[in-house]
């Protein structure tokens, strides 16, 4: 087996049915698997798998909500494949993968992405540089924008070496994840993709960003994310810097998310 594709689902009905058919479409040609792990959902995600894809995937139902990092974990637990794809439910994807895994297939290398686009097809950052004190000032600078690379380096054809992939669509070798014992399952959400790559990093291996292909990822934000996304970033400064850049990750996240609400609650009241 050279691909276990897992996805990790929690009330994602509505998206499941593009996101499986374009893996029969797009994997043309590849050894995979399909892997569902479902998060205890309460729409009719499992009923929906059972009746049309149980033939073509191979299904788990968790008794609880392992959050995303646990989940993966679950389910990578019964993969075959040389390598592991993560890839959420709300994707779709719109090439084949094959020269992804070409990537991957180099010694130095310990983890790729592609390029990722929005529901309306357009450009979505989705790789760039380890957090640090500068970018945690201004988070537009971690995840909104260039991260520290030319626009143009997301849109060539040739791939680019960054520092952390996007874990809507995140493709380890399997042993690697073994070796690392998969996701770190203290981010229950949210940069639990940037501290695997920094892991994968401290062994010596690089991430790659392939641009020639892509795929499209329905993902939204909201205040209750927002929360999430805080709390997982101050909880990688705590396991991945010390000494000054710690404090000042730490103070650059205070003013980063104070200043938001502090600035949303001015505008609500003038």
């Amino acid at each position: 087996m050279d691909l276990s594709i897992i996805i990790v689902n929690y009330n994602g009905r509505k998206y499941l049915s593009d996101c499986l058919e374009s893996i029969y479409k797009m994997c043309d040609g590849i050894d995979y698997e399909i892997i569902i792990w479902d998060n205890h959902s309460t729409d009719d995600s499992m009923r929906y798998l059972e009746d049309h894809h149980a033939d073509r995937i191979k299904l788990f139902n968790s008794k609880e909500n392992l959050g995303f990092a646990g989940g993966n974990n679950a389910g990578a637990k019964h993969a075959t494949g040389n390598y592991l794809l993560l890839l959420n439910n709300d994707t779709v994807l719109l090439d084949n993968p094959s020269p992804a895994i070409d990537v991957l297939k180099n010694d130095n290398v310990g983890v790729v992405g592609i390029k990722m686009l929005g529901s309306n097809k357009a450009y979505r950052f989705s790789a760039g540089r380890f957090p640090s004190p500068i970018k945690l000032f201004k988070l537009s600078l971690l995840f909104e924008k260039r991260g520290g690379f030319k626009t143009g380096d997301f849109h060539s054809e040739t791939p680019l070496k960054v520092d952390w992939i996007e874990g809507s669509f995140l493709l380890t070798e399997r042993k690697v994840w073994q070796q690392l014992h998969g996701l770190d399952e203290r981010y229950f959400m949210y940069a639990e993709d940037i501290d695997y790559c920094k892991r994968v990093n401290n062994l010596g291996l690089h991430a790659m960003y392939v641009p020639s292909i892509s795929y499209i990822h329905h993902g939204g934000y909201s205040v209750q994310r927002q929360h999430m996304l805080k709390k997982s970033l101050h909880l990688y400064v705590d396991i991945h810097l010390n000494g000054a850049s710690k404090i000042w990750s730490k103070l650059a996240l205070w003013i980063n998310f104070n200043f938001k609400n502090v600035k949303k609650a001015f505008k609500e009241i003038t």
